[in-house]
């Protein structure tokens, strides 16, 4: 459970849970996770193309305190680090689903164009 000093008081519900997924790069972590499953940091990382090594370490400890992310450190030279959803991080993937799917159809009433990532980073599609 996350104790920092920006954690309420709030409003209503979607006050509450938009304290957790405020940020642009937030609900594009859960996207990404949900999508490709447990990924070390560099994955995360070409997976989201133009947010900064900072940014990303800032949303992905404050992801962890809010009980989104888990981050599994393995003991080993080099040090390798994971990250995964946990099941709050699930759920809130799944509460975001019909987000996504308006977005989705917005996309498509303005023409906007889709951007896709491959190995080499993100190419309009």
């Amino acid at each position: 459970m996350a104790t920092t000093a920006r954690r309420g008081p709030y409003f209503c519900g979607i006050d509450a849970a938009m304290d957790v997924v405020a940020g642009k790069w937030k609900s594009l972590i859960l996207w990404e996770l949900h999508h490709h499953g447990t990924r070390r940091f560099a994955e995360l990382r070409r997976g989201l193309p133009g947010v900064s090594e900072k940014m990303l370490i800032q949303h992905l400890r404050e992801m962890e305190e809010d009980g989104l992310v888990h981050r599994e450190v393995y003991r080993q030279v080099p040090p390798k680090v994971e990250y995964s959803l946990t099941e709050d991080g699930v759920s809130l993937n799944a509460a975001l689903a019909p987000l996504g799917d308006w977005g989705n159809r917005r996309m498509q009433r303005i023409g906007a164009e889709k951007v896709t990532v491959d190995a080499a980073g993100a190419t309009p599609r």
